[in-house]
């Protein structure tokens, strides 16, 4: 995992583990379902981001003849566990949470002032972890949207943790703003429905990531940019006539197979077909650095 993915991890879990005790004390003095949610949600952050960094140390390990392939795929399975950890420990829980509070309205909201204070507080601590995980995913991001990067990212760490942030931002401005105005109104069932908003969210928000490590898992392609860089460094290869099929499999974020079936000039011996498999896998490498493994199968072209 790249420096930029571990740096922006530990900004959120440094974050959320101090968000998440305030906003238990917050909880204790308040009694507000919106400040529970939070708590739980800032504790389901922290587990994420720790999920996340074993999921980059298991990837490292070495390939053995069960995994022949290595286990890159690790850092998918387990950004897929902070999916569901994010959907049922984060949003299933504040829904549930709400929905109870909109029954019990007898127990108000009180000391307002501690949760407004925890809240302002978490707004500017995940403000700084958001912040840097949109500075690490700059670089990667290029000239795409971020909605594309999200979509298209090869790399789960970075768009796992920009939505999260974003996910704890905005999830903090609902609670703030339902405590608020149950504060001012007297009536807690707005705290509840800034519970249940939150849920929603978290909710929306971990069925993109179920998704979008789905399809990781099952396994995707190279983007368009190294298809064409491979294809290029393919046709670029002297005694290569026609790339006949051309196929590629990420089987971790920074390891990528391929397999391919050229015709190769029916002049070639041997030898001859060998060194031209041998400078074509030399290009491509060089092009695309993280193609690991690559399989070409040569069809000569008829006299």
């Amino acid at each position: 995992m790249a420096s930029g993915s571990t740096k922006a991890i530990l900004a959120a879990m440094f974050a959320n583990f101090g968000i998440a005790i305030a906003k238990f004390v917050a909880y204790i003095f308040t009694s507000s379902s919106s400040m529970l949610a939070e708590s739980i949600h800032s504790v389901a952050d922290t587990s994420n981001q720790a999920l996340l960094l074993l999921g980059s140390k298991r990837a490292k390990q070495v390939a053995t003849p069960e995994h022949p392939f290595g286990f890159g795929r690790e850092r998918y399975f387990w950004s897929f566990v902070v999916a569901l950890v994010l959907f049922s420990l984060g949003g299933l829980f504040a829904i549930y949470e709400g929905w109870h509070k909109l029954g019990d309205t007898e127990h108000g909201v009180s000391n307002v002032q501690w949760a407004i204070m925890v809240l302002v507080l978490g707004i500017f601590l995940e403000g700084y972890s958001f912040r840097t995980a949109v500075v690490e995913s700059r670089p990667l991001k290029g000239e795409a949207s971020w909605w594309q990067f999200i979509r298209h990212s090869r790399a789960p760490e970075l768009p796992v943790v920009l939505l999260e942030d974003f996910g704890a931002l905005t999830g903090l401005v609902l609670a703030l703003v339902g405590v608020s105005v149950a504060a001012i109104t007297g009536d807690s069932r707005w705290d509840a429905y800034g519970t249940i908003s939150i849920g929603v969210l978290l909710v929306v928000i971990a069925a993109v990531l179920v998704f979008e490590m789905k399809s990781l898992l099952i396994g995707e392609s190279a983007n368009r940019r190294m298809l064409a860089r491979i294809t290029e460094a393919f046709e670029g290869t002297e005694g290569i006539e026609a790339i006949l099929d051309l196929r590629t499999q990420h089987v971790g974020p920074d390891q990528l197979l391929i397999g391919a079936e050229v015709k190769m000039s029916s002049s070639l011996d041997t030898d001859g077909v060998a060194e031209v498999i041998d400078r074509a896998e030399a290009r491509i490498r060089e092009s695309v650095p993280i193609a690991t493994m690559i399989y070409i199968e040569p069809e000569l072209s008829p006299e």
